[in-house]
């Protein structure tokens, strides 16, 4: 009989934390506009992939979900199904964040379109100049890049 070298086990090699941490890593989904499955774990990431999930649901004023939403009732409903509260509208919202320049912006921030001094309308950063939002009436939630330069970017804490 001849002798096989032994081959040590996968958590011996990288360690029961590495050999945790990998698979934990290995079950998390990718979802496009998402820079890392780290970030996804954060209430910001799942809040985008959230958003995300509910493509094609039409626009309605007033509306927070499931199923239907308005700019603001989308990024609430994200957000809260992420295990953050936010205000109900998108000016509230603006004053309940943590404001960020455009260079410190990450994917899971909220963008908040403003003329003058007045929000009017907020989406979820996307990261690549993009968004997930609610645009008006008679359109669905979807991905669209940022079309003005005046927005403001905040932080959900």
């Amino acid at each position: 009989m001849s002798a096989q070298p032994r081959i040590p086990s996968l958590a011996t090699r990288i360690g029961t934390a590495s050999a945790l941490t990998a698979t934990v890593l290995a079950g998390s989904s990718f979802v496009p506009a998402l820079t890392t499955d780290a970030q996804a774990a954060t209430a910001s990431g799942k809040a985008l992939k959230i958003a995300a999930g509910k493509k094609g649901a039409p626009y309605k004023y007033g509306a927070v979900g499931p199923n239907r939403f308005d700019c603001s009732g989308l990024t609430l409903y994200s957000f809260k199904k992420a295990g953050k509260k936010l205000p109900r509208t998108a000016a509230a919202q603006y004053n309940k964040t943590r404001h960020l320049s455009k260079s410190s912006r990450k994917a899971g921030d909220l963008v908040f379109f403003h003329s003058g001094r007045n929000v009017y309308h907020v989406g979820i950063y996307a990261g690549k100049n993009k968004i997930w939002h609610a645009p008006k009436p008679g359109k669905s939630v979807r991905l669209e890049k940022i079309w003005t330069n005046k927005v403001w970017y905040g932080r959900v804490r």
